[in-house]
């Protein structure tokens, strides 16, 4: 039987459709079948996954250096 930190750690492939071992998503089904915590955190995830923006157009390496370094000024009072 798994613990919930394992679920935690297996979630995001759990909703992100990543490969899992046929052991791994069973072991994961049961425990939720089980936990309302667990549940409540994948269900939560998927929430979160669903309205966070898609962007298809990857990065070029001058604009994801554009926005690390915004990121990293010093914020002005």
């Amino acid at each position: 039987m798994l613990k919930c930190k394992h679920v935690v750690v297996k979630a995001d492939a759990l909703v992100d459709g990543a490969p899992l071992t046929r052991r791994e998503r069973f072991a994961l089904r049961l425990h939720l079948l089980m936990c309302h915590h667990c549940r409540r955190y994948v269900r939560q995830l998927r929430a979160l996954l669903n309205t966070l923006p898609r962007n298809p157009d990857s990065l070029d390496d001058a604009r994801t250096r554009e926005i690390l370094d915004k990121l990293n000024a010093p914020q002005e009072r």
